[in-house]
């Protein structure tokens, strides 16, 4: 069978994990579109299989969690029931960083309903191996999936934001509410009101809208398969963790983590998996 030269791949990586579309990556590289999308699903699973074997026993304080929306191959309105029902329409990213390293701790991919949350938080418990103190937004379904996963063995607040009423103005209709104050609600434990917080979490989710084609909002570049919208998240997630240096760490968050000693190239993360 044949296969991309190295720096070929990387070339293809480097643009996919820097928010080009993949018909613009094809017109870039000179790579068909098949190749690409094979390219991507072997790398996809490479990142997930990394992340799921190696991101464990972490030793972190303070973590923030939160799910971001996402849409693949159209719209919940412009959709057939039948379509909803397996699986296109909206797809929600949920996400748990450590605000001290910035590492992404765990991610799961899928709706915004408590079996998906019970999943995540489960997922998010078994890779931390201290009491933590964790926040989250208001989202009702956090209460329960927190305390399966933890129990009482963790510090738990909520953070609620209040927003005022839209403003219906043409000129402003893209632009989000603005927030005119929040509420916290300690659920478990005693977290450290200072540290109640969703702020490094959320800016996180303006880097997923910004370094992916996929996130980013009234484009025609959304994901049009859901396996095609996993495997480029789980890729996401490796550069940003191994690769990607943080300007105020100075260091990529895994080395900030102790989970590596330098930093990864695309070539190497390639290599790697």
């Amino acid at each position: 069978m044949n296969r991309l030269a190295l720096d070929r791949r990387s070339q293809v990586v480097a643009a996919l994990v820097e928010g080009t579309s993949i018909n613009a990556t094809c017109r870039m590289t000179g790579v068909s579109k098949h190749t690409v999308l094979n390219l991507l699903r072997d790398i996809g699973c490479a990142c997930a299989a990394y992340h799921n074997a190696n991101v464990r026993n972490l030793r972190v304080r303070r973590v923030q969690a939160d799910e971001i929306w996402s849409f693949v191959y159209g719209k919940d309105k412009n959709l057939t029931l039948e379509q909803v029902q397996s699986g296109l329409g909206s797809v929600w990213t949920w996400k748990a960083i450590d605000a001290d390293t910035k590492l992404v701790i765990s991610y799961t991919i899928g709706d915004r309903g408590a079996d998906t949350a019970k999943a995540f938080m489960q997922d998010v418990a078994s890779r931390i191996s201290n009491r933590i103190q964790l926040t989250t937004d208001g989202h009702r379904v956090y209460a329960d999936a927190v305390e399966d996963a933890f129990g009482a063995d963790i510090d738990y607040a909520m953070l609620v934001k209040i927003y005022g009423a839209s403003n219906e103005n043409p000129e402003s209709r893209y632009s989000p509410a603005t927030c005119i104050g929040c509420r916290t609600g300690v659920l478990s434990g005693s977290p450290d009101p200072d540290y109640i917080s969703t702020s490094f979490v959320e800016r996180s989710n303006l880097s997923m809208r910004m370094g992916m084609r996929r996130f980013t909002r009234l484009t025609n570049g959304f994901s049009k398969k859901v396996e095609n919208h996993g495997h480029m998240v789980a890729l996401y997630f490796m550069h940003f963790n191994f690769y990607r240096i943080h300007k105020t760490l100075r260091v990529t968050p895994a080395m900030e983590a102790g989970l590596t000693d330098h930093v990864w190239s695309i070539e190497e993360l390639i290599e790697k998996l």
